[in-house]
C-alpha cells in the first residue's frame, strides 16, 4: 500500500482527468458544454481544483496565450478506481478571432491533488463565424 502511494505522487497510478465535449467546432460567443470524466487510481486522492484554460496557439509564431479560464474549486476525494462525472460549460468570448491554418484553440485542463502530481488533458476545438 505504501508502495502504490508513493507512485501516486510521482504520478503513476494516480487518478486521471479527461474532459469530454459536446461537440468541437463553435461560433463567436457560443456556449461551450461537456462533462470532466475522473477515473481514479490505484489509491484514494483528494482533488483540490480543476483548472481549464482556453488558450489560443499561433503557429506562425509559435506562441500560446491563455483567452480565459475556469476553475473549479472541490474538496473530493476519488477512490481506487472510481468514475466520477463533473459538469463543465464555459462562454466563448465573442471577441476571440476565428480558427485559420496559423491559429488554432484548445482546452487545457488541469487536475490538481493535495498530494502528487496534476493530471493533465488537452481538447482541441475550432472557432468558426
Amino acid at each position: 500500500m505504501l508502495l502504490r502511494k508513493y507512485m501516486s505522487l510521482v504520478g503513476i497510478g494516480s487518478a486521471q482527468i479527461d474532459l469530454i465535449l459536446q461537440k468541437e467546432t463553435y461560433k463567436q460567443g457560443d456556449p461551450v458544454h461537456g462533462h470532466f470524466l475522473i477515473k481514479g487510481g490505484t489509491i484514494e486522492q483528494h482533488i483540490k481544483r480543476i483548472d481549464c484554460d482556453l488558450v489560443m496557439i499561433d503557429h506562425a509564431e509559435g506562441t500560446e496565450k491563455v483567452v480565459d479560464t475556469a476553475t473549479i474549486l472541490t474538496s473530493t476525494r476519488i477512490d481506487s478506481e472510481q468514475f466520477n462525472e463533473i459538469s463543465f460549460s464555459f462562454q466563448l468570448p465573442s471577441f476571440v478571432p476565428v480558427s485559420t491554418e496559423d491559429r488554432s484553440y484548445r482546452f487545457k485542463t488541469r487536475l490538481t491533488f493535495n498530494e502528487g502530481v496534476e493530471s493533465k488533458d488537452q481538447d482541441m476545438i475550432q472557432i468558426i463565424q
